[in-house]
């Protein structure tokens, strides 16, 4: 008798600890109640619109998770540099960093075309490179390789110009101007085919590098221009409108696995949803940018678009990226 009741009980005991640790029918992930923290970072100042767009994502990760996904968001670099932050990604460290796709054409050199200069003219045709084969390849080749997985490649921040302390109208004019742009082999060979000379640093130290004659400008997009007050020291934007600026948000492969399926899923659905929402946002907003450094005594220059257009070619030749160009071209329907 104490034989069968001692069965019984174990296998109440088990069904229990089953119900308790139940799985996923189709791959097996238990599900469970602890939390998850994902730490975002990005080098853009706590006023910038894709910052409001992270602050969305974590409250809306937080609600439909019932609190077992949080994410906190560092702007202004403080969690430091976005090479520093990959790195700690790469590691399984619970971080996430706002990048484009010359800063992962270090990992996957292919898709560093993403960032040259007038590859794409628009957000809907970003969106198109980003939804075909070959970027979906580089996908793959960055989370088994590299460890990086992307949530999504669709955050946008609009083009970006170059900034100087005198008016340019074309590509001749930024000859002997040392100009700050990260520090990614697309974006400086880009910036060294349309005239001037490339200088790595961070977004952050432009505004005291400018005051102190290190560099002669920088070239960004109005989101980062004048949240920055960068026309406290600048006098002219010059409007190539050379990048497109398209984001990704990334995490290390080996944190991402350690989420069960449900958060995984979600992550990866809001991070989207989010970023579109948030890349109509930001395109509502450059005239209104634009005008209000002009009221802060910035003045705006039409260039010769076209002349660094065919400046810009000779950065696809030096880098090996015409044919590539063409691949994707002919995939996007273009």
């Amino acid at each position: 008798m104490k034989k069968i009741i001692s069965l019984v009980v174990l296998v109440f005991i088990t069904a229990i600890v089953a119900a308790g640790c139940s799985s996923d029918s189709s791959s097996g992930k238990k599900s469970d109640d602890k939390v998850y923290i994902l730490k975002m970072s990005t080098q853009q100042a706590e006023t910038a619109p894709i910052v409001e767009g992270f602050k969305e994502l974590a409250k809306n990760l937080e609600e439909k998770s019932d609190g077992r996904l949080k994410m906190e968001v560092y702007p202004s670099a403080q969690l430091g540099s976005d090479d520093d932050v990959i790195e700690q990604a790469e590691q399984g460290v619970n971080v996430a960093v706002l990048t484009d796709g010359s800063r992962m054409g270090v990992y996957v050199e292919e898709m560093g075309i993403i960032g040259a200069p007038y590859f794409v003219d628009n957000y809907e045709d970003a969106l198109k490179v980003t939804q075909g084969d070959t970027f979906k390849g580089w996908e793959k080749q960055l989370a088994e390789e590299h460890g990086l997985r992307v949530l999504s490649f669709n955050w946008y921040d609009g083009p970006r110009h170059f900034l100087t302390n005198e008016p340019i109208e074309k590509p001749e004019d930024l000859k002997g101007l040392r100009i700050r742009t990260p520090g990614s082999p697309v974006w400086q060979e880009s910036v060294k085919a349309l005239g001037a000379t490339p200088v790595a640093m961070p977004w952050g130290e432009v505004y005291t590098a400018v005051q102190q004659g290190a560099v002669d400008g920088a070239e960004a997009q109005h989101t980062s221009t004048y949240p920055s007050r960068i026309y406290e020291v600048i006098k002219y934007v010059n409007k190539t409108g050379h990048f497109q600026l398209i984001n990704g948000i990334i995490v290390g492969e080996k944190w991402f696995e350690t989420l069960p399926e449900d958060l995984q899923q979600l992550l990866l659905d809001e991070t989207k949803a989010v970023a579109q929402k948030n890349a109509e946002y930001v395109a509502s907003l450059q005239a209104d940018f634009e005008d209000k450094m002009k009221a802060e005594g910035m003045e705006v220059v039409e260039p010769d678009v076209e002349a660094f257009k065919k400046a810009a070619e000779k950065a696809y030749e030096v880098l090996g990226l015409t044919e590539l160009r063409e691949q994707i071209y002919q995939e996007m329907g273009k």
